[in-house]
């Protein structure tokens, strides 16, 4: 899908939680990289954990992000090399509705991850990365039903 598709399923009323992923930057790019891409009536943020800082929002946390990447683009294909050579994304999962539902509770938990997720401050290449975030937003919501990809290096790191 190109970026432009991917906007088509942008709402204008309601919660809708995406869940993409692409390979890392090189020469890390055999494993996978994800994010969550949020919506609540058509506005989109997108929230990750990456291995550069943060220095354009550092409240959030040394290494979490928040819009630091367009929503729908890959990361980097060497790390800070250029914004201009991304990898592709991939939708691998979503999940959307209304006030009350899934969605919604979802967009509310990854919306307050800075204050909650304790490894917001570290990124480690085994762990905890861009995967133990995801998989850590997912445990809390196992209705959602899917898993990272076999690749996500770092999904089971375990949060104390």
């Amino acid at each position: 899908m190109k970026n432009s598709d991917f906007k088509n399923l942008i709402k204008d009323k309601g919660y809708q939680i995406f869940l993409f992923v692409c390979s890392a930057s090189l020469p890390f790019n055999f494993a996978a990289h994800t994010w969550l891409v949020c919506a609540k009536d058509g506005q989109v943020s997108r929230w990750e954990v990456r291995f550069e800082l943060n220095r354009e929002n550092p409240k959030l946390g040394r290494h979490m992000h928040l819009n630091g990447l367009p929503a729908f683009s890959g990361i980097e294909r060497i790390n800070f090399l250029s914004k201009r050579f991304l990898w592709k994304a991939r939708l691998i999962g979503q999940v959307e509705d209304g006030k009350g539902s899934l969605a919604h509770k979802m967009y509310d938990f990854i919306k307050n991850s800075d204050k909650n997720y304790p490894y917001r401050d570290k990124y480690n290449l085994l762990g905890p990365n861009s995967n133990t975030y995801v998989e850590w937003v997912l445990d809390h919501f196992p209705d959602y039903g899917l898993k990272l990809p076999l690749n996500s290096i770092g999904k089971g790191f375990k949060i104390k």
